[in-house]
């Protein structure tokens, strides 16, 4: 098991043997992808190919430039971000999972308090990520987080448990 999380600073840990080395690159993906903030996302283009296709519960995009509007807008929006990554599956050649957990604040969701998601992202790869499709709880996200929806959906979850 492995931990990576952003540093402070905000750098990016360069990972250069990594499309040759088809056994780090879960790895070496997660240590780099970790290191994204709002200030070095022109870095995403060394992680993912130009018509990657990413989706999400919330979002479809198509193509690296559509990719990188959408993480502007995401850290434009948080007051912190960040992934920590607990470990990697590779089930075959470029085919494999990264298991993570999400930790933003935003300052209208659960008074600005932390918010932390578990969840996991099936990528597809050669040499550059071309389909990342993330696997997370939208509820816990965001839904639960929202003054009434929040509510509700609490009373609902006591209702089911």
């Amino acid at each position: 098991m492995y931990l990576y999380k952003k540093k402070k600073q905000g750098k990016f840990h360069a990972c250069q043997q990594w499309r040759h080395d088809v056994a780090d690159f879960l790895r070496c993906f997660a240590s780099e992808f970790a290191a994204l903030d709002g200030s070095n996302l022109h870095r995403l283009e060394q992680l993912y190919s130009h018509d990657v296709r990413f989706s999400d519960p919330l979002h479809e995009i198509q193509g690296l430039p559509a990719l990188q509007e959408y993480f502007t807008e995401l850290y434009a929006n948080v007051s912190e971000l960040g992934f920590t990554f607990h470990g990697h599956d590779q089930v075959q050649d470029g085919v494999g999972y990264l298991r993570w957990t999400l930790h933003y604040r935003h300052p209208r969701l659960h008074h600005g308090q932390p918010i932390e998601v578990v969840g996991c992202s099936y990528l597809l790869w050669h040499e550059k990520v071309y389909q990342h499709r993330d696997y997370f709880d939208a509820g816990a996200l965001l839904y639960e987080h929202l003054p009434l929806m929040g509510t509700a959906i609490g009373w609902l979850k006591g209702r089911l448990a």
